[in-house]
């Protein structure tokens, strides 16, 4: 029996990459150049096979949309577009939180409990990356390795090279990917650094903020305006010796969220004590996610926010678009690279240096 007899199509060591090996590990291999792998299946194929849930042409379907290649872009916005019928019908979670918080255990312990309740969650995790070649230095995989076992359960890590606010360019057209699959949960996590918790509130329905205990503390050092971004503070790692601190920080945060904007018209922030470790505290943040998704359907809240995403969405695809065109105009990196040398010698204007570059 060779390693391809006994290792499923769509299992976890072959999603990552959207690449299904065929060696034996036995046979030694010729020594060749690199090169990357051309498509071998039709669009309408690819199309069937991830209505039909195949984890793999996922995987395949997502490396099309992220591709920067012209040929690729094109088949994958036709991939896309025959999908968009099979879209929409999610829950579509962000999950920021402070360093040390624990969101990629939170994200484990929490769509484990939810993909042994019969429901297909994706979780969209953006890794940090190298600054040199682009790519992941972390593997979620590694770090959410019961969960990627799960065969309701998907994981696409990203690297945050070439985003916008910690969160992957074509993160949107991902998330639409996996709910033509028929994943109607999507968990994105960010980074928590910078502007990623805007961007990510423009294109998810529930926003989840978590925290550690010692709540008087955290709010000295945390922007009110990321508070308010959130539908939900999870307070995290409430478990042990550390259990009554955090319900006293959860009572903090409840008196707290009484005096900020509402994140979603209607809605009173919840705050939760939660641990993953000893599993306590989930099944009351999915009831209150339950809550909130019943309360803005009928407050027609819920087709509101959907609509808004879309229009932050092509806003964004209009910046990026623009911000491609101009750098790809030719002698504009080289003339870039010569106002900079002028104005690091003090001999033009910043002002004026970027009056230049818009000069044809």
């Amino acid at each position: 029996m060779n390693r391809k007899d006994h290792i499923r199509d769509d299992s976890a060591m072959n999603v990552m990459d959207g690449i299904n090996s065929t060696h034996d590990g036995m046979t030694a291999l010729p020594r060749k150049r690199f090169v990357k792998k051309e498509r071998d299946i039709p669009i309408s194929d690819l199309t069937t096979n991830i209505t039909n849930g195949s984890r793999l042409d996922l995987a395949k379907g997502i490396t099309l949309i992220e591709s920067i290649s012209e040929s690729d872009k094109k088949a994958g916005q036709e991939l896309l577009l025959s999908l968009l019928p099979k879209t929409g019908n999610s829950i579509r979670i962000g999950i920021t939180g402070v360093p040390g918080a624990g969101k990629s255990t939170f994200i484990e312990s929490f769509g484990l409990m939810l993909a042994q309740a019969g429901h297909k969650v994706a979780v969209l995790a953006i890794d940090p990356s190298s600054s040199l070649t682009g790519g992941s230095i972390l593997g979620d995989k590694t770090r959410m390795e019961e969960l990627a076992k799960h065969p309701n359960a998907f994981i696409r890590p990203s690297p945050t090279a070439g985003t916008l606010g910690g969160v992957h360019k074509k993160t949107r057209e991902t998330m639409l990917l996996c709910e033509a699959a028929g994943y109607d949960i999507i968990l994105i996590e960010t980074v928590g650094v910078g502007q990623s918790e805007t961007v990510v509130r423009g294109m998810v329905d529930f926003f989840m903020l978590l925290v550690l205990t010692g709540a008087g503390d955290e709010l000295q050092g945390m922007k009110k305006g990321i508070m308010e971004l959130a539908d939900m503070i999870v307070v995290h790692k409430a478990d042990g010796d550390n259990l009554k601190l955090a319900k006293k920080t959860v009572r903090e945060y409840k008196q707290l969220l009484h005096f900020l904007q509402p994140a979603s018209p209607g809605w009173t922030s919840a705050a939760l004590p939660v641990s993953s470790l000893a599993k306590t505290g989930l099944d009351d943040v999915w009831g209150t996610i339950g809550k909130f998704k019943k309360k803005m359907e009928e407050a027609n809240y819920w087709a509101v926010r959907r609509n808004e995403q879309t229009k932050d969405w092509f806003r964004a695809m209009i910046e990026n678009r623009i911000i491609e065109s101009f750098f790809s105009e030719p002698g504009r990196k080289e003339k870039m690279s010569s106002l900079e040398q002028e104005l690091i010698k003090g001999n033009i204007t910043l002002t004026n240096a970027v009056e230049q570059l818009f000069v044809k």
